[in-house]
This record gives structure tokens, sequence and C-alpha cells, in this order.
């Protein structure tokens, strides 16, 4: 796993002298922590990257490598990659060598397309649900052939490379076309058929379910499955760009965030966040100050974090900046806690896309 992380202050462990006679427990003595670069590659963020707090490890991939996530959960859900704006509409027929056309309705995070179409995923992670913006914009895919239908797809956008102004972000590249796709089921894994709108031949490939992992991914280009998650016990935050749903005064509409973070809630990792107001500081903040309730509605929402953890600029020329009145508390899937509060999302010249973040383990 490609190493990401700058450590550059140790870990604090400090313990209090008794006398023989002296029964008083030891207090926790709070521990200052660690800070890491967590980089998701600049101002056109052209990487995802996962973090493994308990390894001090990251990996990071090139958020257009892939287009489909194959769930290894005993139901049978597919996701699309929301990072680059991908969107799917499922049509009436399960004909996939009939001509399909471009929907140019068919889009995802320009605050104009209603959630409740149901063209991408929901964005708490939430796999299950009936469509019209509940669950996997994909229905699941049915044991049986005829039910599955054909879908149109819109591929979003590739990487950008215009470089923007500083303190702003370029991530919608070139559009990436439209393909038509249909999916089955094939034993306990799946099975893709995709073609160009206009084909009336397809191309079929297998994925198999892997049980160490929350997905299987599949690229459309290359026609292969593709490296994107680590093990599903081996990773906690997503750094990334997202398709999130915002409720701009008439309801759920699809809007692309920069600078987005999900947390491993498949995976077991769990997360809240601690307002300093109200909960204490990060430097004071030990493990016995958990509060172990307020981590359940991370359970189902991956977005804990999100967009949080930050102020987005744009109103009166303002920049991007870190909330600084907030941290967060992460509990892994092997049960270990972390406070963990961010620094910067900028390097030194005021380009964005570049995390810095302090963590410690609580004991």
């Amino acid at each position: 796993m490609k190493k990401l992380l700058f450590l550059s202050i140790a870990l604090l462990s400090l313990a209090a002298c008794s006398s023989d006679d002296d029964n008083t427990p030891v207090p926790e003595v709070p521990s200052v922590g660690s800070t890491l670069s967590a980089s998701v590659g600049g101002q056109n963020q052209p990487n995802q990257l996962y973090l493994d707090l308990s390894a001090g490890e990251s990996k990071s991939v090139n958020r257009a490598s892939w287009d489909f996530g194959f769930s290894s959960a005993a139901d049978f859900r597919v996701i699309i990659n929301g990072s680059v704006k991908m969107a799917v509409k499922k049509l009436e027929t399960s004909d996939i060598t009939l001509p399909q056309v471009i929907d140019i309705k068919v889009i995802a995070g320009g605050g104009e397309t209603a959630a409740s179409n149901g063209y991408v995923d929901n964005p708490t992670g939430v796999l299950a649900g009936a469509g019209a913006g509940v669950g996997t914009a994909i229905a699941e895919i049915s044991a049986t052939d005829a039910d599955n239908k054909v879908y149109l797809v819109n591929l979003g956008f590739a990487v950008s490379n215009v470089k923007p102004a500083v303190g702003g972000v370029e991530v919608d590249g070139a559009a990436r076309g439209w393909k038509k796709v249909r999916i089955l089921r094939s034993g306990n894994g799946y099975k893709i058929q995709y073609a160009d709108l206009t084909s009336t031949t397809f191309t079929e490939k297998v994925i198999s379910k892997d049980a160490d992992f929350n997905f299987s991914f599949f690229s459309l280009t290359s026609g292969n499955t593709v490296s994107v998650e680590p093990a599903k016990t081996k990773w906690d935050l997503n750094f990334t760009v997202f398709t999130n749903y915002l409720n701009m005064g008439s309801g759920d509409v699809t809007y692309g965030y920069s600078d987005f973070i999900t947390s491993n809630s498949k995976g077991g990792t769990q997360v809240y966040q601690v307002l300093v107001a109200t909960g204490g500081s990060y430097a004071d903040f030990t493990k016995a100050k958990v509060v172990e309730d307020s981590f359940k509605a991370s359970l189902t929402d991956q977005r804990m974090i999100g967009a949080n953890w930050r102020n987005g600029g744009g109103q009166n020329g303002s920049l991007p900046s870190i909330r600084t009145d907030r941290f967060y508390v992460v509990k892994d899937a092997a049960g270990n806690y972390y406070k963990v509060k961010f620094l910067t999302m900028t390097n030194d010249a005021g380009e964005r896309g570049y995390v810095t973040l302090e963590y410690a383990i609580l004991k």
C-alpha cells in the first residue's frame, strides 16, 4: 500500500508517578497526536485517497479509473462512480441490442436534477432501496434475467487539466460519453453487458464477489476489474470528489462537492462530530469523553464528515477554510478510537486539494 502519510509529531504517552501507598487512579493524559498529509492531487482533485488510521497507510487511485462497483454483500447491488458525476436511467427494455439515444436530462451534480429522479446513488451509501433516489440508481440485480433492464449511462466527466484561480477547483474535464449497460447475476457474482448506444452487439464480462472487499470495481474503458478501495478492514476515511444531495429550497437535488470525506461504514468504521463549544477542545478530549450513542448515525450514513469540516468559500470573495470549531471521533472496525481534526485544505501556494490533519489514538 502506497505511503502518503508523513508523521511530524510523535504520539505522546505520559504516566504520572505515585507513591506506594497512593491508590488514586492515574488520570488519562490527552495525546497531542500526529499530523499527516492527505493529498488528492491539487485543484483538479484527480485522486481518491483512502486512509487507514491504525496502520498509518494510504492508497490513492485516479477517480476516473473505474465506472461500476459490484457489492460483495449477500444482496446484488451495483454502484456508479459519483466522483466523476456518472448518472444512469433505467429503460423499459431488457434487450441491449436495441439502439438507444442520448437523454440530456440524465445528468448529475449540477444542482438541476431532482434526487427523486433516481439517476445517482443515494449519497448515504446505503445500497438498499426502491429507487426514486433511495438506494442505488441501478435496481438490485434480479435472479430472473428478464427482470434486469438496460440502463442508459452518462459516464460523466474526465478529470480536468484546467488550472483554476487560487482557492478554486476545476474538477470536471471533457464529457466521457454514453453507454448502454445491462447487468445480470452469474452464480454468486455478476455479468455485465455493455455497448455503444447505436450498437446491435455488446461485450460481456463476469465479475466475481470478493468477501475481503466492499466492492469489486470494473472499468468500461479497460474492460477489466480494477483495484480501487483497499480491503474493507484496511481503510477508514476516503477523500474524494462526491455527488451529494442538497436541498436548495424545493426538495433535494444532485450536487457535486469537492474536498469531500466519507467514512467506511460498510467496513465497520463509525464517526461523529464534536463541536468545541459543547464537547470541549480537541487537546483535552480523552476516551472517557467518547459518547457511544453518537456513532449511531454513521452506521447508515457515510457523510458524517462530508463537507462539514471546511467552509467552501465563494461568498463575498472569501477563500475556502478549515472550520476550527469542531473535530471528529472515529472508531475503526477493530474497535480503536481516534480523535481527528483538520489543519489545512491548501498548500503553501493556497491551492486546494492538499489536506493536512492531526489525529491521535484514544486509550
